[in-house]
């Protein structure tokens, strides 16, 4: 099984792939887009489940999502269609960093996807490109909770703490004006999704090829969160402005 396939069996019952819940992500939306016919942009956007509910909830949005993944791509039109918003849902296949708009977005958004540019910084660089004036950024990354250790800084990257990350956000050009720090409910209920969900799929298909293989990645996995960086790593989500137009 490739990354994937695990990751799309994973999110089955936590499509938002990232440790934000249902209202989190609907408070965020909520302080990010400024206006009910907005144009938003997701760099990096999987199966744009971000972008389905803004656009469930807005009628006058209009949005446009970019991704490397068909397979993704191809669940974000799906689900588009199910829900009634593929009119108003432009989808790209590509890499997030090269990608070049014909017009600005009022909201750009790149949640869980900062890997893809490099960090924090860079996606925000990224971002930047894209922003109308006086426009809003939505972007989720990891923060250290506590003091990690070398094996937890090796297994998920070299963040920094909260305090830390907003400094670097301000000196960057960057003004918070709303920010979510996931909950140890929303850390937990996350993890217990991903790998309770694969090991149930490989539990259900007993004869299946990868059915043991998707019990061990699930094992491990949930090793790895309890043992290595269950205490030291958050999540941020931050609703940014430019400090300077």
């Amino acid at each position: 099984m490739n990354h994937e396939q695990i990751s799309g069996i994973a999110h089955t019952h936590h499509p938002i792939k990232a440790p934000v819940d249902d209202e989190s992500v609907h408070r965020l939306l909520d302080r990010a887009i400024p206006r009910e016919d907005a144009r938003v942009l997701d760099l990096g956007c999987g199966p744009a489940e971000w972008l389905l509910r803004a656009l469930a909830s807005r009628p006058r949005l209009r949005a446009e999502g970019v991704d490397v993944s068909a397979d993704a791509l191809a669940q974000a039109r799906a689900a588009a269609a199910d829900r009634g918003v593929q009119d108003r849902l432009t989808l790209h296949r590509g890499r997030a960093e090269e990608f070049v708009p014909d017009h600005p977005f009022d909201v750009v958004l790149s949640v869980g996807a900062t890997h893809a540019f490099g960090g924090l910084l860079p996606t925000l660089a990224a971002a930047r490109e894209h922003l109308a004036p006086g426009g809003h950024v939505l972007v989720g990354d990891g923060i250290w909770q506590d003091e990690p250790t070398r094996e937890a800084i090796e297994m998920l990257g070299d963040f920094a703490d909260l305090a830390t990350t907003l400094d670097l956000v301000a000196a960057d050009g960057w003004t918070p004006v709303h920010g979510h720090v996931s909950s140890r409910r929303e850390l937990d209920d996350y993890e217990w999704a991903c790998w309770g969900t694969l090991a149930a799929w490989g539990l259900d298909r007993p004869d299946h090829p990868d059915g043991a293989e998707a019990l061990a990645t699930a094992a491990t996995r949930r090793a790895e969160w309890l043992r290595v960086y269950r205490d030291t790593w958050g999540f941020l989500s931050l609703v940014l402005r430019r400090t300077s137009d």
